[in-house]
């Protein structure tokens, strides 16, 4: 299942706010537009780019980048980009791309 970026704007083009994928909390996204998903904080603001995110979907597809949330931001890093790896795994989990987070899971 490939990232389909016209369901992606559809959720996101008008702000919505999407659990984190653990503790409960939310990330606010502010909007989409056909270039990335723009998200804040009280602290930051930030965008996910299109092109980055059908890269780590696709990569999840091969099973190069694990589906587990925290072993998929570390491969996130290393194989897509260092930038909002988390941000990236709450929407990619809000979108049904990442497992539920079960907690630590080492890898071996």
């Amino acid at each position: 299942m490939s990232l389909d970026w016209t369901i992606v704007k559809k959720r996101y083009k008008n702000g919505v706010e999407v659990p984190t994928v653990a503790g409960g909390k939310t990330l606010k996204v502010t909007g989409c537009d056909d270039e990335a998903i723009y998200i804040e904080n009280p602290l930051w603001k930030a965008q996910l780019s299109r092109k980055n995110l059908e890269k780590g979907v696709q990569l999840i597809e091969e099973g190069l980048i694990d589906k587990d949330p925290g072993l998929f931001v570390e491969d996130y890093r290393v194989y897509v980009t260092d930038e909002r790896s988390t941000s990236a795994a709450h929407i990619l989990y809000d979108l049904g791309f990442l497992d539920e987070d079960t907690g630590f899971t080492p890898r071996c």
